[in-house]
């Protein structure tokens, strides 16, 4: 008989289907965008411009900024899990992780809406 030794982490599923969810998300945005750029005759700054000024477009980039850093994180988590076995360096990494897509999310509001 297998006993089954729960640490309380209670990855797996929830995890999985955030990875699906996040993807979709993903490659729903990047359609959206290529359709709009295929669509353009010209591509300029006053195209660029227009197409960021409303609110739903920054809405929805920053959404998929949000599943990138997301999406990431729990790839490089699950990376460092398998495959980093010191306890400190994979807690270095996790924290430094962490702590660039924190500073890349804020980054990005600021750009999307001029802070």
């Amino acid at each position: 008989m297998v006993n089954r030794v729960v640490t309380g982490a209670h990855y797996g599923l929830r995890d999985w289907l955030i990875q699906r969810i996040t993807a979709v998300v993903m490659a729903l945005y990047s359609v959206a965008l290529a359709g709009y750029l295929l669509l353009q005759p010209h591509l300029d700054y006053d195209v660029w411009t227009g197409l960021f000024s409303g609110q739903p477009m920054r809405t929805f980039t920053l959404l998929f900024l949000l599943s990138v850093f997301y999406h990431a994180w729990i790839g490089i988590r699950d990376i460092v899990m398998d495959y980093v076995k010191p306890a400190g360096v994979r807690l270095a990494i996790h924290v430094v992780v962490i702590l660039v897509s924190l500073l890349y999310a804020i980054w990005a509001v600021q750009i999307l809406w001029g802070f």
